[in-house]
């Protein structure tokens, strides 16, 4: 089908929360005078919205963890490939059976308020992550305690073996902060951490920009390539683009409209496919909404997308039509769930009849800001079904706690396609973050286990769980989106592998 004329002439917005993230800098050259050359020394990076607490237990993923990659080293470091390197860790191993990971740490690291980095800080942090309720504790969540064994060496105990461990090490929950400002009022507005960057309060402004200032002494100067730091907040994707192209910022994630204007000034663009976008059908046992209980009604909503249509003519077609929320990376993407629920809106009409709901499903979603085409374009197929689409208030700082709190019934988000036990504690086991509901059942949880007892097995495990939500229509997705991210020629960009927005460290003066 076609999308409406409405729809199709305002087609070309492509939601920035699809995407994420800008950076920029003042112009990499703005400041920059290093050691009598034209070293460029000032890097200015935009995101979409400010952190709401600088306190590393409240950090978050995807973009959104840049910022404190600033502030906070982790324990593990992710490469922009997926490689795990060391970091804070200088090595780890796990026991026979999985469940103990012994880690061994630098010993010649400081904490920016002088404190030393050892073995008391780290068991510190992590238990300060497992009791802190911030977005991501459940990357912590089969971790049952932290043993100091000496003054570098930790051992960390599993309730049950968790592939992921060492892949959330260097997220999220790797995460160093001093352990004297741990749960203090004063870290959730000025960070304290090991990293390359302190942040420069009186030139930080809350909403606007946060700027930080390279870290005298910090022990790995390989990743420390500025000495000035600026992350402007810019929430909306014309003023990315207007900040990129006029040199106010040296690089910023866009959509495919802002996009065109940007290789219309020769900006360079990096991109990759990290998340997918669709709809997130979190009440699935009816708690609040009955009908989407029925997974008939879930049926019917994916059977009402175009979704070839919908990526052509608001997407400008950068990216993949989809019926699966895991990605062909993690292993557990299969052919035969990539288009699942095909166009069929006479499909749709007969399962929502069959259901008993024809003509009483609403569904209440937040609107993502840079996605109100997108979001009124579903709303129409969805309404030529018969199915109402209400988006209501736009989502804000307090979303991921909004969710958590089963505020929303269903929502428009975009979402990453991570690793088997990332994707499934992100958005489909009972701790997951996106499963606020808890939603599940014994056939879910025996696969699940599978997958997390599956070793190097995992991957293809996780097929079952990804075809087990697919069938059971858990999701509306509607296809993995073209990351676009665009930089000037000030600054070198290395993409980070299943990252919208690469990790602070993939950025270097252009030469």
């Amino acid at each position: 089908m076609k999308l409406g004329p409405k729809a199709a002439a305002a087609a070309l917005v492509l939601s920035a929360s699809l995407a994420l993230t800008a950076c920029g800098g003042g112009g990499a050259g703005a400041g920059s005078n290093a050691g009598g050359g034209k070293s460029i020394t000032a890097l200015t990076l935009g995101t979409l919205r400010d952190i709401t607490s600088w306190d590393p237990a409240q950090a978050h993923v995807g973009h959104a963890l840049q910022p404190y990659q600033a502030a906070y080293d982790s324990l593990i470091l992710r490469e922009p490939d997926g490689k795990l390197s060391p970091m804070l860790a200088t090595a780890w191993k796990y026991n026979d059976t999985n469940t103990k990971l012994t880690v061994d740490l630098r010993k010649d690291v400081t904490f920016s308020d002088g404190a030393k980095f050892d073995a008391t800080a780290a068991k510190a942090n992590l238990d300060h992550f497992k009791k802190a309720n911030g977005p991501q504790m459940a990357q912590l969540g089969s971790v049952s305690d932290i043993a100091v064994v000496d003054e570098d060496t930790i051992d960390i105990n599993l309730s049950a073996p968790e592939p992921a461990l060492e892949y959330f090490l260097s997220q999220a929950a790797g995460l160093m902060g001093s352990p004297a400002a741990l749960g203090t009022d004063a870290i959730k507005t000025v960070p304290v951490g090991s990293g390359p960057y302190v942040m420069d309060k009186a030139a930080s402004v809350k909403d606007s920009q946060t700027v930080f200032t390279a870290r005298e002494g910090y022990w790995n100067k390989d990743l420390q390539k500025y000495k000035k730091l600026t992350l402007k907040i810019l929430t909306d994707p014309t003023a990315r683009t207007n900040a990129l192209v006029s040199g106010q910022i040296d690089a910023t994630l866009l959509d495919p409209k802002n996009g065109k204007q940007a290789e219309g000034a020769k900006m360079k663009l990096e991109t990759n496919q990290v998340d997918w976008s669709g709809l997130l059908l979190l009440d699935r046992d009816g708690t609040k909404n009955p009908a989407l209980a029925n997974v008939k009604v879930r049926q019917a909503i994916n059977y009402a997308f175009d979704r070839k249509t919908i990526l052509e003519q608001v997407m400008l077609g950068q990216g993949t039509p989809t019926s699966q929320p895991f990605g062909k990376e993690s292993g557990a993407w299969t052919e035969e769930l990539e288009n699942y629920y095909s166009y069929d809106p006479a499909k749709a009409k007969q399962l929502l009849k069959d259901s008993g709901f024809e003509g009483k499903v609403t569904l209440d979603v937040p609107t993502l800001p840079g996605a109100e085409t997108l979001i009124s374009v579903m709303q129409q197929q969805l309404a030529d079904v018969g199915i109402t689409l209400k988006p209501g208030a736009a989502i804000t700082n307090t979303f991921t706690a909004d969710v958590a709190a089963q505020k929303y019934q269903a929502l428009f988000f975009n979402l990453f396609q991570g690793e088997p036990t990332v994707a499934i504690d992100q958005i489909v086991s009972t701790k997951a973050l996106y499963n606020p509901f808890k939603t599940t059942t014994p056939e879910l949880e025996a696969k699940i286990q599978a997958v997390r007892t599956g070793g190097e097995e995992a991957g293809k495990l996780a097929q079952e769980v990804n075809k087990y939500v697919v069938e059971q229509a858990w999701f509306a997705p509607l296809f993995r989106v073209n990351q676009m991210y665009y930089h000037n020629d000030k600054v070198n960009v290395t993409p980070q592998v299943q990252q919208a927005v690469p990790s602070i460290y993939n950025y270097s003066p252009a030469k």
